[in-house]
């Protein structure tokens, strides 16, 4: 098994999974403790609640899977060579524990907190049973052969569509609305925060094993860390260079016509990996 050459890159690595995971875990709360203050999730995405919900439950197969089952590190080494070292790290999985439970908790809110008339869309609702089905159907697929490194390679798929996904609605709101206002850039800071350190948390393990197996043997994690840090980027344009508030004629939350990616009764919100 590998093991790690330089204790310095192995800190390092270390140090830059776990800030990542405060970062990408904190920006979380804030939503949730809105809710918790208004006593209502009015105004809050139910299509980002149900893809977020997806995702991370994805996200948490393939990092659990892959963190602790030996079969699983067998077929792994197999394929990628006995020499490499396992791309998932303990941070990882503490992420997506901490993802789905607190997108899980935010859920709960909504049955509890005032809603006023949003409901989940059809679109939503679609996009989630065809994902459903086809991860059910991947199982059974997998079962015969015991090709359990090919099925959690599948969830680890969806995570990386569904984050996609989930963050387009407000980049094309923001750009109809030519304005970020109500929008807060602080969450989108840390989530560039995660995702660069992510990044760069694999760039350290690539260093010290002098191979690049690492980033397409978790292509997931690669493209995560590349959407997220690519989308923020352009969240930090339009906040501060296309639509900055300074331009703005009254800095309030304006009411448009705003025809969201996903159908909603509400406008989408923006919330954070």
């Amino acid at each position: 098994m590998a093991s790690w050459n330089s204790l310095g890159l192995e800190i390092t690595y270390e140090a830059f999974g776990w800030i990542a995971f405060f970062s990408w875990s904190f920006s979380f709360y804030p939503q949730a403790i809105l809710n918790y203050k208004r006593k209502s999730v009015v105004g809050l995405n139910f299509d980002f609640l149900v893809l977020n919900v997806t995702k991370h439950s994805s996200y948490l197969v393939y990092n659990a899977a892959m963190f602790f089952s030996p079969v699983i590190k067998r077929q792994y080494h197999e394929k990628y060579g006995f020499g490499e070292m396992i791309p998932v790290a303990a941070n990882d999985v503490a992420f997506s524990v901490h993802a789905v439970a607190l997108t899980a908790f935010t859920l709960f809110q909504v049955l509890i907190y005032e809603r006023g008339s949003q409901k989940v869309s059809k679109t939503c609702i679609g996009i989630t049973v065809i994902v459903l089905l086809y991860a059910v159907v991947c199982v059974f697929l997998a079962w015969p052969n015991h090709s359990w490194l090919w099925l959690i390679s599948v969830f680890n798929t969806i995570q990386v569509i569904m984050t996609a996904i989930k963050y387009i609605p407000q980049a094309f709101m923001n750009f109809q609305r030519k304005s970020t206002v109500g929008w807060s850039i602080g969450n989108i800071l840390l989530d560039l925060l995660g995702g660069v350190l992510n990044f760069g948390q694999m760039g350290v393990q690539s260093i010290d094993q002098e191979t690049l197996v690492n980033f397409y043997g978790n292509f997931g994690k690669t493209l995560l860390s590349l959407e997220v840090v690519l989308f923020d980027i352009l969240f930090i344009f339009q906040h501060y260079v296309l639509y900055p508030v300074k331009n703005e004629v009254n800095p309030t939350i304006m009411e448009e016509n705003i025809t969201p990616l996903i159908n909603s009764e509400e406008k989408p919100q923006l919330a954070n990996v």
